[in-house]
């Protein structure tokens, strides 16, 4: 009997007898979300479940960030990662545990707060997987390291954690997992993508500068609002017209502000562009493309040099394209498919969504890792939407509400069995 059958009968009643305790944590996690950068209660509490089965935990590292460590004999190290922020999002799912919470954030302002991206399914996982494999210390050798993310929505948690010492005051890791909610598959499947799974995300903003002056008096100024669509416009050719057809990109201006009243010309229109690629190539054609179009066309206009426009990248915010180790993930996708059947498990292609997860392949040690899908959806529901094209709450929607069974169980089995074929004693 292949080696992934085996856990998968060890593993299962383990589950079925840790699961009430897990949806426990699951709603409360759920109902008290935290933002990025303010996780401290929800670090505790995954702090608390790691020490509770035995894991030597480190608090605040890389700011809100939780390491625990479990040693087992000789052997590979394995890292298994959950995220811990939510989102500034207004919860309108209708749930009896559905978030309340508000927040003041960085800036100052007090915002609604919302796991909806299924951070609280990561979390709950990880412990499940945590709780089962400190069971199971009989059929696995080698060092688990767990650890809780702070700011992946903002893009800096991985990065703070490495510059802290994640690998250095611990154990480095031979391979880095993770797991990540589905908001269009069914509850009961997995999703595995080799190489490219999520993209390079960069958050772009442009000040474009004119010179204001009354509307009924045009000629007198430097309209920066017509510049700025006319900018926009041709920012659209920077992937129709400058990258490879088979090559993928994204340029989306998601925010223009200008202007104060209907007859006032302002001296300035700010744009909010989020910009999506996969390799390295063309991230920076693109932002090159986007620096001279926007200067380009403020000259066409007259803008003279010092009214430029100015295009700012925010490094605090970028995310690395996410690289799934093909070896480690055709390796994780065989044992998902012996332990759940050929059924539930599916070949996904790339999106252009975005994880810091990503971080921790692009060290200088290189090492392999591999982010899967976790459906999340019932499947009714998921049948109704491919049968209607209705699309369904997508993730970061304040409606989208992940069904907890078998989405949880079907997470710590998964997470738990790839754990075990890297450490498992054959």
């Amino acid at each position: 009997m292949a080696w992934a059958a085996v856990s998968s009968d060890v593993i299962q009643p383990l589950v079925r007898r840790e699961y009430a305790s897990l949806e426990r944590l699951y709603q409360h996690c759920h109902a008290h979300p935290e933002l990025s950068y303010f996780e401290a209660k929800t670090a505790e509490r995954l702090a608390q479940e790691l020490k509770a089965v035995g894991i030597e935990v480190t608090a605040k590292v890389g700011g809100h960030g939780v390491v625990g460590v479990l040693r087992n004999g000789t052997g590979p190290t394995v890292l298994i990662r959950t995220d811990l922020d939510a989102l500034p999002v207004k919860e309108q799912t209708g749930l009896p545990f559905a978030s309340t919470v508000r927040m003041t954030n960085d800036l100052g302002v007090e915002v609604d707060v919302m796991h909806a991206c299924g951070h609280d399914v990561h979390i709950t996982s990880l412990v499940g997987a945590a709780r089962l494999l400190a069971q199971l210390k009989d059929r696995w050798s080698g060092t688990l390291v767990f650890i809780g993310q702070p700011a992946e929505e903002r893009g800096g948690g991985a990065r703070a954690m490495l510059k802290d010492g994640l690998f250095t005051r611990f154990p480095k890791p031979d391979f880095c997992l993770a797991l990540h909610v589905s908001s269009d598959m069914p509850a009961g499947t997995l999703g595995v993508v080799e190489g490219f799974m999520l993209a390079n995300v960069d958050s772009v903003d442009i000040t474009v500068r004119g010179a204001g002056g009354h509307g009924a008096w045009p000629h007198k100024t430097k309209d920066p609002i017509v510049l700025a669509a006319q900018t926009i416009m041709v920012l659209q050719t920077v992937v129709s017209r400058e990258t490879d057809p088979l090559e993928s990109a994204v340029v989306t201006v998601g925010s223009i502000h200008g202007g104060t009243k209907h007859n006032i010309i302002p001296d300035d229109v700010k744009l909010q562009l989020t910009v999506r690629s996969f390799t390295d190539q063309v991230r920076d054609n693109t932002l090159a493309s986007i620096r001279r179009i926007v200067r380009g066309q403020a000259l066409s206009a007259g803008i003279p040099e010092e009214r430029l426009p100015t295009v700012t990248v925010d490094a605090r915010e970028f995310t690395p394209a996410t690289y799934n180790n093909p070896e480690l993930a055709r390796r994780l996708g065989g044992v998902f498919k012996e332990t759940f059947g050929q059924e539930k498990v599916v070949t996904r292609k790339p999106v252009m969504g975005g994880e810091d997860f990503s971080e921790y392949g692009r060290t200088a040690d290189k090492i392999p890792i591999c982010i899967f899908w976790l459906g999340s959806v019932e499947p009714e529901r998921v049948a109704e939407s491919e049968r209607t094209g209705k699309p369904l709450p997508a993730l970061h929607s304040n409606l989208y509400r992940p069904i907890p069974e078998p989405t949880i169980k079907t997470g710590v089995t998964a997470m738990t069995a790839a754990v075990l074929e890297l450490v498992g004693k054959k």
